[in-house]
């Protein structure tokens, strides 16, 4: 399974409807950039199509009505069948790329390429890929020397780089936040221990909150969509007694910061992520299908309230 290659080719329709889409495509040190919202006003569908890039086409996203009970307007939906390739070694934003004045969240398969992060050793997965496609969450294109950096570290020449970019203030880069409901379980799962081979598909559903006016109020409202609108539910092997021990664990509410927009908690620990308590990052909602007894579990609840106040403030 190559993950940048499948990348690569869920990115052409991207490229291929550049007008439609409302995107740029741009030529910076030899690597290919598409701007989906920086310069350019981007798009839900750009938005969709950038959270498919960012899964290495592992999986389906769709925007579907939403719950009224949870929250007015669409949600975005995430399925997939390669859980631990798609979202752990491709879509989790595990690389921050920093130079100068610029400064990026990266996700995409380009992060298995560059195999940088501890996670890839622990889920056994890494590649060497003759091109690199990435995912940045920023407001500035990327230069001349951050492409170069970029493909020096993920092992490609800039001409076989590919970046997609957006700033979370933006139809693209609020869509592709909140389709990383099913990623942030798994993650939360991986910090906990558990084993992730168990796990044999994820589904998951989230609120798109409204395009926000600055970044700082886009990364409250997508994360306060996970936190208390995402609902996810993991297929899994193996037995009952591990799923009801880890379960409570999994959701949002395990954390004492739990409660609050996002917005808030942000505020309170001086806009440093670092501070925040990291069993915070995780959905609303979890359920646990086990594949080999056929009983489920669920944990936690939606917070619809908190939702309104975020979406609306």
């Amino acid at each position: 399974m190559q993950l940048n290659r499948l990348a690569l080719q869920a990115s052409q329709s991207l490229f291929d409807s550049t007008e439609l889409l409302r995107v740029e495509r741009h030529r910076i040190g030899g690597a290919c950039v598409l701007d989906c919202g920086i310069h350019v006003p981007g798009s839900v569908e750009a938005g969709r199509l950038l959270s498919l890039v960012a899964l290495a086409d592992l999986g389906r996203v769709e925007l579907v009505p939403g719950s009224a009970d949870v929250a007015a307007g669409p949600s975005v939906q995430v399925t997939t069948d390669q859980p631990v390739a798609g979202c752990m070694a491709s879509q989790y934003a595990g690389w921050e790329i920093r130079e100068g004045d610029f400064f990026a969240m990266g996700s995409g398969p380009m992060r298995a390429a560059a195999n940088r992060e501890k996670i890839f050793e622990d889920i056994g997965y890494a590649e060497k890929a003759n091109c690199a496609v990435g995912v940045l969450e920023t407001r500035m294109l990327p230069t001349v020397q951050i492409v170069k950096s970029l493909a020096a570290a993920c092992h490609v020449k800039p001409a076989d780089l590919v970046l997609l970019v957006a700033p979370t203030a933006s139809q693209a880069g609020t869509f592709q936040v909140v389709a990383r409901s099913v990623e942030t379980a798994l993650h939360k799962l991986y910090e906990l221990g558990f084993d992730l081979d168990r796990i044999e598909s994820g589904w998951g559903l989230a609120p798109l909150p409204p395009v926000a006016p600055d970044d700082l109020a886009a990364i409250g409202r997508t994360n306060d969509a996970i936190l208390y609108g995402g609902q996810v539910t993991l297929w899994i092997r193996g037995d009952d007694a591990s799923l009801e021990a880890i379960g409570p664990q999994i959701p949002s509410c395990s954390s004492a910061d739990h409660g609050e927009t996002f917005a808030g908690i942000f505020a309170r620990y001086d806009h440093d992520f670092y501070k925040i308590d990291p069993h915070l990052f995780s959905p609303a909602l979890v359920r646990l299908v086990n594949l080999d007894s056929g009983h489920s579990f669920t944990f936690g609840e939606c917070l619809p309230d908190v939702l309104r106040s975020s979406f609306e403030d």
